[in-house]
């Protein structure tokens, strides 16, 4: 049986500053339907990683292909329709704080698609249910919202155009325990419903266990690991040893073995 394409293909991806070199034939796959998390510590690249795929920055050399479109060699409209095909959540949530909760959402689909305002409401409605928040929740401004409204107003954006894939920066940032783990229920729930691709930059160790399939350390300027938490764990690369002990996976590892 033939295997799925990818959704992103990354080769032999180098990025260099001057004489600073950030990535130095970093490659990886992401699956159809899978939540792929990228780690790592402070300086490896992961913000860079992240804008390369989004066609926001050019690599040094080497070939990324997402939703099987070549973003180094897209243009124009090519270009402009493969963003349309996938959603971002920005660390901050970066909602319009002049804007209304429902304006927010239904930008992209007004200015960007030119649909109607009813149907676009009617969008961002559904979204907004979608991502467990109240039909009220619409006409709030961003300044009304805790910051787990605000970083499920974000995912409903970031979900007004059916995208296939969606990248997340950071999404429990700032949150407590309660909203970072009802946050990452919701991602769950949201793969599970739409089948949509999620890939997550996070440091959140909490969600590293609970949410990705797989997780791709950085580091070295390469790809040091990538797999699922369990066996990431027990990597004995010093560098990965380091960082979960910094961060306390390993005890949070022991605490899951104990409840289980």
């Amino acid at each position: 049986m033939r295997e799925a394409t990818p959704v992103i293909e990354v080769r032999d991806l180098y990025n260099t500053f001057g004489k600073q070199v950030v990535h130095a034939g970093v490659s990886f796959i992401v699956k159809p339907s899978e939540i792929f998390a990228i780690v790592g510590g402070s300086g490896t690249g992961k913000t860079t990683l992240l804008r390369t795929c989004l066609m926001l920055q050019r690599p040094t050399r080497g070939s990324v292909s997402v939703l099987g479109v070549d973003v180094l060699r897209c243009r124009g409209a090519e270009a402009q329709a493969l963003r349309g095909r996938w959603g971002v959540l920005f660390q901050s949530g970066a909602l319009f704080s002049s804007l209304s909760v429902l304006d927010n959402i239904t930008f992209a689909l007004i200015e960007l698609n030119g649909m109607p305002s009813f149907r676009a409401e009617a969008i961002a409605r559904l979204k907004l249910s979608l991502v467990g928040l109240s039909k009220e929740t619409a006409d709030k401004q961003p300044a009304e919202l805790s910051g787990g409204m605000k970083k499920r107003v974000a995912l409903a954006r970031a979900l007004a155009l059916d995208p296939e894939l969606i990248f997340l920066d950071e999404p429990t940032s700032g949150l407590d325990p309660k909203s970072a783990y009802e946050l990452d229920r919701l991602i769950l729930e949201l793969r599970a419903h739409l089948g949509v691709t999620f890939v997550i930059i996070t440091h959140d160790v909490q969600t590293l266990w609970r949410v990705p399939d797989r997780i791709c350390f950085l580091g070295e300027s390469r790809v040091l690991a990538c797999s699922p938490m369990q066996e990431l764990l027990a990597n004995k690369h010093p560098l990965i040893v380091e960082y979960f002990e910094a961060t306390g996976g390993y005890r949070v590892q022991k605490q899951e073995g104990s409840a289980s």
